[in-house]
């Protein structure tokens, strides 16, 4: 008879399969080899069958449960502090030689913790019962200054928001980028171990744009080509004043030095309207994802990888004419703001 796999079978057929073998064994008085041939099992299952039955009893034919064989789970207290961790800390800070959570630094950190081996499939099963995911993660200088970006959410913008409340002026988020022709330009799919080829030119060159966006959908930019100084934001700010006639422009932007520099500060004393009617404002050092117009840089970022633009002037126009289109779609420009490291400004 040919033999089966009673991994296949279900438990209450695996007990009934069981039972036989050693009914033909105790009662039969079948060898096991006998009684193995015929119910289709090996002669080692069936001596071993036959041999737990004299020893325990038949309960011992019963089913055990199947799966991995589970060890003691880790103590809840632990497995909090771990994942405060994972969540708080980068391994590197917390001694261990990794650089990035991985399944093997999570196996690290859970020794150094509680003592335990685990397996890298264990710390696996540990991470996706707490929710954790892999993911991409964000850059974060180490200079940020922690306090001030909670200080920041908690009182300063709030009292800016209140403010341009009251003096019924608009708050605009304001920032500046580059592009290059030779940036990244995404993926693309092809064949399995054929590279795809992307033709495009050789020369290197580039632009800059600088920007500006409000909640309520309105977006202000300039394109231009060489170094943000002074000069060009100068030039931007009487864009801004000019575009938003006879109303009060609150203007959030980083620490950059131009943005603090003595020449800008000079061109707003020039004329006392300025001042009255044009307020910088800046954001805590380090702190990017507080600011609404990065995600204006990551959109036109994405729409210039769709392009391949011959020279400098093919950029130009291309990053002008997908700005032009945002301007026209205000609803757009909205979701911006509905982005989590953001939507305090919306």
């Amino acid at each position: 008879m040919k033999r089966m796999d009673a991994r296949t079978l279900t438990p209450s057929a695996q007990e009934d399969l069981r039972r036989r073998v050693v009914y033909s064994i105790r009662v039969d008085r079948l060898k096991p080899t006998a009684a193995a041939r015929l119910h289709g099992v090996s002669r080692q299952s069936a001596a071993k069958w036959a041999d737990a039955v004299e020893a325990a009893g038949s309960n011992a034919l019963k089913s055990a449960r199947r799966g991995p064989k589970v060890g003691p789970r880790i103590d809840p207290n632990d497995q909090r502090a771990i994942r405060r961790a994972i969540r708080n800390d980068c391994p590197d800070q917390l001694l261990l030689p990794f650089a990035l959570w991985s399944r093997e630094a999570v196996v690290a950190l859970i020794r150094q913790r509680t003592g335990r081996r685990v397996s890298v499939w264990t710390a696996g099963r540990y991470l996706k019962s707490w929710g954790y995911t892999p993911q991409k993660p964000t850059r974060r200088a180490y200079e940020r200054d922690e306090a001030a970006v909670k200080a920041w959410l908690k009182s300063e913008y709030p009292a800016i928001k209140a403010r341009a409340k009251r003096e019924n002026a608009r708050i605009f988020w304001g920032d500046e980028m580059g592009l290059r022709s030779d940036d990244q330009v995404g993926r693309s799919y092809a064949p399995k171990g054929h590279t795809p080829v992307i033709h495009a030119t050789g020369k290197r060159f580039g632009c800059s744009m600088i920007s500006a966006i409000s909640n309520l959908g309105q977006l202000r930019f300039m394109v231009f080509k060489g170094r943000f100084v002074a000069r060009t934001f100068i030039d931007f700010l009487g864009r801004l004043l000019k575009s938003d006639a006879g109303e009060k422009v609150f203007l959030i932007v980083d620490s950059h030095p131009v943005h603090k520099s003595r020449k800008v500060n000079a061109w707003l004393d020039a004329e006392p309207t300025r001042r009255a009617r044009l307020r910088l404002l800046h954001l805590p050092g380090y702190s990017p994802e507080l600011n609404p117009d990065e995600c204006v840089n990551q959109d036109t970022k994405q729409a210039m990888r769709r392009s391949r633009p011959r020279d400098a002037h093919e950029m130009m126009a291309g990053v002008r004419s997908h700005l032009k289109r945002r301007q026209k779609q205000p609803a757009v420009v909205k979701r911006f703001f509905h982005e989590k490291h953001v939507r305090y400004a919306a």
